[in-house]
């Protein structure tokens, strides 16, 4: 097993694991209860995980779909709704920080000054951890809630760049697939904020259960690879129906199409406009991003229409030609070299006709 491999998949779960017991001591600080400690042991799923990853799959990734990235949503987003639902987060100090700032600068210096002559040095670190760990339960829980949101999303597009990538998925897939990832990521951490920071939605218990379970359900969609990976086509791909030919040809396409439309914009613009319509909730940000939430869908659905109308031309005329060598489903470099190939082939066979096996005896004098 290389080093960088067994490294990259050690540090990014151990990143997870962080992460996720941060969560849950936020929620345990806030409920004071430490019953709450229970949910740590989720994270006893991914030390599972690695083990197995490490011995099966010798650290690299799967195919299509990556069980670190889902154990870590499955290991954060209980403590993130539980922080959500608080009634201690609705609310927040209107400057809290330069108290915070003042109260650690004293403290910090007291700590200094009371193990200059006691323990030494290691007394010190264990006193400044202390405070500092004090000043941090000391901060608004809006700001650490907010927190978690934004490490929890730049943590699942790090990570799955650190994570090392298996035979199926290319370093050009993997670029695309965190570019797309950073574009989602923000406008799930734009929803969640948005939504959740309105007044009136924060007096709605069921409302508040509603939007989480869309922002959960928008979340799974980072342990697919899907929308950047094609599916194989297969030597009987000819032999198939018109939408298994259409799946096999822009799978990725499609994905991505059904992604935004299912999991991500459509969901948020359900929510949005029920906001506006049901519940007569209305502010600037919210008509905006409802607005941009009907311009991707439509323009998804446009993107659908052509490439629909471009299988379905491409169906019809090579029924037309009568030509049945090329599956309409295989890529377009393939069925390209293809052409090329009998292309080369019909001129050497101009060139150099065959001869004539049977000709014509000649008469014996």
């Amino acid at each position: 097993m290389e080093l960088m491999v067994l490294l990259n998949a050690l540090v990014t779960r151990l990143l997870f694991v962080l992460h996720s017991l941060i969560g849950v001591w936020r929620v345990t600080a806030v409920k004071k209860e430490p019953k709450y400690w229970l949910l740590a042991l989720l994270n006893l799923l991914l030390c599972l995980e690695t083990g197995l990853t490490l011995k099966f799959k010798q650290g690299r990734g799967y195919k299509w779909f990556s069980p670190a990235i889902f154990l870590y949503l499955i290991c954060t987003v209980p403590s993130l709704w539980l922080l959500e639902i608080h009634h201690g987060t609705q609310y927040c100090g209107n400057e809290p920080g330069a108290v915070q700032v003042n109260v650690s600068n004293q403290d910090f210096n007291q700590s200094r000054d009371s193990s200059h002559g006691n323990e030494g040095t290691d007394h010190h670190i264990i006193q400044t951890a202390k405070v500092f760990v004090n000043q941090l339960s000391t901060i608004c829980e809006t700001v650490w809630t907010l927190a978690l949101h934004q490490t929890f999303l730049l943590l699942l597009v790090v990570g799955r760049w650190l994570l090392p990538i298996g035979v199926e998925i290319t370093r050009d897939q993997l670029s695309q697939l965190l570019l797309m990832f950073v574009g989602t990521a923000a406008d799930i951490l734009e929803f969640a904020s948005e939504t959740l920071d309105i007044e009136d939605v924060r007096k709605n218990y069921a409302l508040i259960n509603a939007i989480l379970a869309v922002w959960t359900w928008s979340m799974l969609q980072f342990p697919l690879d899907l929308a950047v990976q094609h599916i194989g086509c297969k030597a009987s791909a000819s032999a198939r129906r018109i939408p298994s030919l259409l799946l096999c040809r822009y799978s990725a396409e499609l994905w991505n199409i059904g992604v935004s439309l299912f999991i991500q914009d459509g969901p948020f613009f359900i929510v949005r406009s029920i906001l506006m319509g049901h519940f007569r909730i209305f502010n600037q940000m919210l008509v905006f991003f409802t607005a941009k939430n009907v311009l991707v869908v439509t323009l998804q659905l446009y993107r659908l229409a052509v490439i629909t109308l471009d299988f379905r031309a491409t169906v019809l005329q090579k029924s037309r030609k009568g030509e049945v060598c090329c599956c309409p489903c295989e890529p377009y470099e393939a069925r390209t070299h293809a052409t090329g190939h009998q292309d080369n082939k019909m001129k050497e066979l101009v060139a150099f006709p065959p001869k004539e096996e049977s000709q014509a005896p000649s008469e014996d004098h």
